[in-house]
């Protein structure tokens, strides 16, 4: 089988082998008819060190005038599936996604600064480097504040690594500095507000009626993450698939749902402005996230050729979405 690798540019760099930059010299690949396209990854990983198979994503090329986003080869199927009638040729994209690391470790550092920087406003007195002197009053409110904020967070690094089953391997190194400094400047702006000197808690009921909500809220979310889970096997694999239970029966994001009336619990006990700003810009990416995923859905499971129809859901917030 001959495969023509191209960059992303459309520029060829395989010809019988690869030529992607100057550090790259022809060098046949050797592909056999039958291999698979994580036959191919090693190929490549085994001549230039560096591009290791979870860094490469190859895609089939896009024809002159279409549009959508081009076919991603999966490591696990042939080479010859992709050839579309033509056995002995076959084009494929190679794009470089720069250096990974797993989704696991991407989430710990993520979740951790948070856990981390809300308790230190609260048990030290960096107020005074504020500008702010004397004795601070501790109401309940900010205590019970800080016990759900480090549950939170302390749930979802558990949940990391002993619940979620990633579709994706790794992720761009560069997403853990841009996850970190979302989490971490929004974890330390929060707590500098509802921990602060001149902060004036809300009504006792009002207080009650938040954490109590947004820990009802914690504990579906915990439960929606247990049903996504058991759609995959434990190396991540089971593709698409429509999930159901719970409120998933409502909602097509039944976690982004639970996750967002969480918060807005916590909103409702502590009130703050920099909390309201942490729930929509939340709500604004998971809304997003939700969209593309119910359309996903909905394209996948069509009715047609004995494919099941997804059934008609609010995609995140019901009765609005």
């Amino acid at each position: 089988m001959k495969v023509n690798l191209v960059s992303r540019s459309g520029r060829e760099v395989v010809k019988g082998g690869i030529e992607l930059t100057d550090e790259f010299k022809v060098l046949f690949l050797g592909v056999r008819f039958q291999a698979t396209v994580s036959d191919l990854q090693e190929a490549i990983h085994a001549r230039i060190k560096k591009y290791y198979p979870s860094r490469q994503r190859l895609t089939l090329p896009l024809q002159a005038g279409c549009k959508g986003k081009p076919v991603v080869l999966i490591p696990k199927k042939k080479l010859a599936d992709y050839c579309d009638g033509n056995a002995n040729n076959l084009t494929v994209v190679f794009k470089d996604l720069g250096v990974q690391v797993s989704y696991s470790t991407l989430f710990f550092w993520e979740y951790l600064g948070p856990l981390v920087i809300y308790p230190v406003f609260y048990y030290f007195p960096v107020y005074k480097y504020f500008g702010y002197e004397g004795e601070r009053t501790i109401y309940p409110v900010q205590t019970y504040a800080l016990y759900y904020w480090c549950f939170h967070y302390f749930k979802r690094i558990l949940e990391t690594f002993f619940v979620h089953r990633f579709s994706h391997a790794t992720s761009p190194l560069s997403h853990v500095f841009r996850n970190c400094a979302y989490y971490w400047t929004f974890g330390a702006y929060i707590a500098y507000h509802v921990n602060h000197p001149l902060y004036t808690p809300v009504g006792d009921f009002q207080i009650k009626i938040g954490f109590t909500f947004g820990l009802i809220c914690q504990l579906a979310n915990f439960y929606c993450h247990l049903i996504l889970r058991n759609l995959r096997s434990p190396d991540g694999n089971g593709g698409y698939q429509i999930p159901r239970g719970f409120l998933f029966n409502i909602v097509t994001c039944a976690n982004y749902t639970t996750e967002i009336y969480q918060w807005l619990g916590f909103n409702m006990a502590t009130q703050t402005i920099p909390g309201c700003v942490f729930l929509v810009v939340a709500t604004l990416i998971m809304t997003n996230w939700a969209l593309a995923k119910h359309r996903r859905l909905k394209k996948l499971f069509d009715g047609k050729e004995g494919r099941p129809r997804y059934p008609r859901r609010w995609v995140i917030l019901p009765p609005f979405m």
